[in-house]
């Protein structure tokens, strides 16, 4: 199948992939005074004295705002908040298949960081919490920061957050399958944006020791040049022996290739002149940064991607849905630290430890556990850290 071609047939002919529609009976005049005047202002007037009950009373307690500008969106760049309305369609109806979440998209007419705030925490009131989707680096870092500052409901960028949930899965089953340990293992990350500095962050959060950041010039060190204020934070806590040169000389002696940049930057004589049972995930795509094929021929032990045709797919779908049910669940005023490293230990999890090989690290996005064990573990962490409200 020709999925381009085909898409876009179906766009045409679907004009849309999520509608509104109503739970409630509207058929008499008694049904259209319950749902509508006189009666709702009884429920207004409960509101009006405790906001809390908002959640009770309304379906804000299921429902999450999908934001973007449109500077960032599925490697199509920057396209523009209308381009990117099919992709945030296509987020929500993921949402709910796969969380049960009502989603709703929003895509904001600005690329300024206050106006896209200010937006959102105005309209904050109405939702349980905001998924920031697509929108570029390092502008993203400080809008959810912001956002988080200001709004009491949780904000979650998925680019950052659901990438770094689901590549510490894998890694943590994949260190299993090859017998090394986080402490002692040398990590190259390649790309140093939204997703591959989060993931750097979550890794050293992990308890893993050794990282390298590299973008498209090369080993980000101290005399890297044009770094911005996030890429700046993170040589702060990578690159330790001040390594220089270009990702090939990073990836020499390394036992982890994580790749979130662009198809074919290593080669499979790079792969060879890593450690033994080397670690690969190619996320780039729809081509990666090498082929799983061509990794394993260079002498790769566990090899990853974000395609769904070869094993082992990093997919953020196994995140985002579980972590919003989770948090929504118990309604949580933030989705913090505690309760993504509970996400990420919840999915490596689900594949008992005598069915993990080279090619089953993490479980598929249709196995229906997922959903179950990463709102659970999200629910929990999110009791345990106190920032949940019931």
């Amino acid at each position: 199948m020709n999925y381009a071609e085909e898409s876009l047939k179906k766009h045409y002919e679907w004009r849309g992939k999520i509608r509104v529609e109503t739970d409630i009976p509207v058929k008499t005049a008694e049904d259209l005074s319950l749902a509508y005047t006189p009666g709702v202002a009884a429920p207004c007037l409960e509101i009006q004295k405790d906001e809390s009950r908002s959640y009770e009373l309304t379906r804000r307690w299921n429902l999450c705002a999908v934001v973007t500008d449109g500077s960032a969106v599925l490697g199509l760049g920057d396209i523009g908040p209308e381009a990117g309305m099919p992709v945030m369609e296509g987020k929500c109806v993921l949402f709910k298949s796969f969380g049960d979440v009502d989603a709703f998209p929003l895509c904001v007419k600005s690329k300024d960081v206050d106006e896209i705030v200010n937006t959102v925490r105005l309209i904050s009131g109405s939702f349980g919490g905001v998924n920031l989707e697509d929108i570029a680096a390092p502008r993203c870092f400080e809008i959810e920061r912001k956002l988080k500052e200001c709004c009491d409901i949780p904000i979650f960028h998925d680019d950052q957050h659901g990438t770094a949930i689901v590549v510490l899965s894998g890694l943590i089953n994949a260190l299993k399958v090859v017998g090394k340990k986080k402490e002692e293992v040398r990590v190259v990350v390649n790309g140093a944006g939204s997703a591959g500095i989060a993931v750097s962050k979550l890794l050293l959060a992990y308890g893993f020791k050794n990282l390298i950041l590299c973008d498209r010039y090369g080993i980000m060190s101290s005399a890297y040049e044009g770094l911005n204020w996030a890429q700046q934070e993170m040589l702060a806590v990578t690159n330790r022996e001040d390594k220089k040169g270009t990702l090939a000389d990073a990836l020499a002696g390394a036992d982890i290739f994580l790749g979130f940049s662009r198809p074919e930057m290593v080669s499979i004589d790079m792969v060879k002149s890593m450690n033994r049972d080397a670690i690969v995930f190619a996320c780039a795509n729809p081509t990666p940064e090498i082929f799983p094929e061509d990794a394993k021929r260079g002498g790769a032990r566990v090899v990853a991607t974000g395609r769904s045709d070869y094993p082992n797919q990093i997919n953020n779908v196994l995140v985002f849905p579980g972590v919003f049910r989770g948090a929504f669940d118990v309604r949580a005023r933030d989705i913090n630290e505690e309760m993504k490293m509970a996400a990420a230990i919840a999915i490596a999890g689900i594949i008992p430890e005598e069915e993990l090989d080279a090619e089953h690290i993490i479980p598929k996005p249709f196995d229906p556990r997922v959903r179950e064990a990463v709102a659970v573990a999200v629910a929990e962490a999110a009791r345990e850290s106190g920032v949940a409200r019931i």
